[in-house]
């Protein structure tokens, strides 16, 4: 008997390895929570934002969270974007009408000039986990942070999977000299300084999301290949796939209808890791001033600060607790996921 999962019919051993996973109580909840915290991060401008929710002013409704609005339409003097941070457009809004906002009043890039105390200010009532050495909100710079460092991760994984299973399957399953050419070529690739790279590509362009990206899927694709080539060495050779040749069928056909699902068993285990290694990778060049651009959300940025201002100890210890929560969560859905994919489990 099989079961329907949202409309997806699951052979037994999917039940079986599911069934394995949720028994895995550590790795089963760590995952809802990241999926949890990813969530919220994903609805950051709803959550952390210098601009309200929602506006009703004079009888009409304003979304500034969607669109920019001039100040004009609110009974200012320029025709220029609305702050509404401003005391005195604050009193014109609320003279006609009222301002939802959001539970904190500060984006990734808002300075706060009413700060109690100077740069980095301590916790208080505005900035609940105090302020950077320029003033911004600590707590809406870990939330967007959080976001572009988990999207990062997903896309550098996705992608350097894809290359690295792409890889490994043509060497595994053709073997001989394209093997061994191959295996020279990827010690070659490895041996080469990555850190040195990333320095050479940042004093010749300006690092971004996708710069960075690139830069870092042409080193981080090899770490699938090996796997995934044990895996088709292995089963090349197996019964099923002499029968798929004897019937005529193509390479490309018994490669990746034949073997493939069989090589993703330990490719799928793999990738929670790998996911932690690539935050782990755009944290460090961040912290090294080798990432994303100044001025961006990076939980990097804020560990450098917190190396920087030993005064303020609000800065290194959140941006850490906030990485380690991360890798500590991604770590234990993996060995879940290793658990759930092992055949001796399984089988008993």
């Amino acid at each position: 008997m099989t079961t329907r999962t949202f409309g997806l019919s699951l052979s037994p051993l999917t039940q079986r390895r599911l069934a394995r996973f949720r028994a895995n109580r550590r790795g089963y909840w760590s995952l809802w929570i990241f999926l949890t915290l990813f969530g919220l991060s994903l609805g950051a401008e709803f959550i952390a934002n210098d601009q309200p929710l929602l506006v009703r002013y004079d009888g009409g409704w304003y979304f500034p969270v969607f669109k920019d609005y001039p100040e004009t339409d609110f009974g200012g003097l320029f025709p220029t974007t609305t702050n509404y941070r401003d005391p005195y457009l604050q009193q014109l809004i609320d003279a006609k009408g009222w301002m939802l906002w959001p539970p904190i009043r500060f984006s990734y890039d808002t300075t706060n000039y009413d700060l109690p105390a100077p740069a980095p200010a301590p916790p208080s009532a505005a900035n609940w986990l105090g302020t950077d050495d320029q003033g911004r909100d600590v707590l809406a710079r870990l939330l967007y942070g959080f976001r572009i460092s988990v999207l990062f991760g997903l896309l550098l994984t996705l992608s350097s999977s894809l290359l690295g299973v792409a890889a490994g399957a043509v060497q595994g399953y053709f073997g001989g000299w394209l093997d061994l050419l191959l295996q020279r070529l990827l010690e070659i690739w490895g041996g080469l300084p990555q850190l040195f790279i990333l320095i050479i590509v940042s004093s010749v362009i300006v690092p971004g999301f996708w710069t960075l990206l690139l830069v870092l899927m042409l080193f981080s694709w090899t770490s699938l290949v090996g796997v995934v080539r044990a895996e088709f060495l292995r089963a090349r050779n197996f019964d099923y796939v002499r029968a798929a040749r004897a019937l005529g069928m193509r390479n490309a056909q018994i490669m990746f209808k034949h073997v493939l699902p069989n090589a993703m068993v330990a490719t799928l285990t793999f990738l929670p890791f790998i996911l932690s290694g690539s935050l782990v990778a755009l944290t460090s060049l961040d912290f090294l001033g080798l990432g994303l651009p100044p001025g961006s959300a990076s939980l990097g940025d804020l560990l450098r600060q917190g190396k920087e201002n030993l005064q303020a100890p609000w800065l290194g210890i959140s941006s850490f607790l906030l990485l380690g929560l991360i890798l500590s969560l991604l770590i234990f859905v993996g060995e879940a996921v290793r658990d759930a994919f092992d055949p001796r489990k399984i089988l008993s």
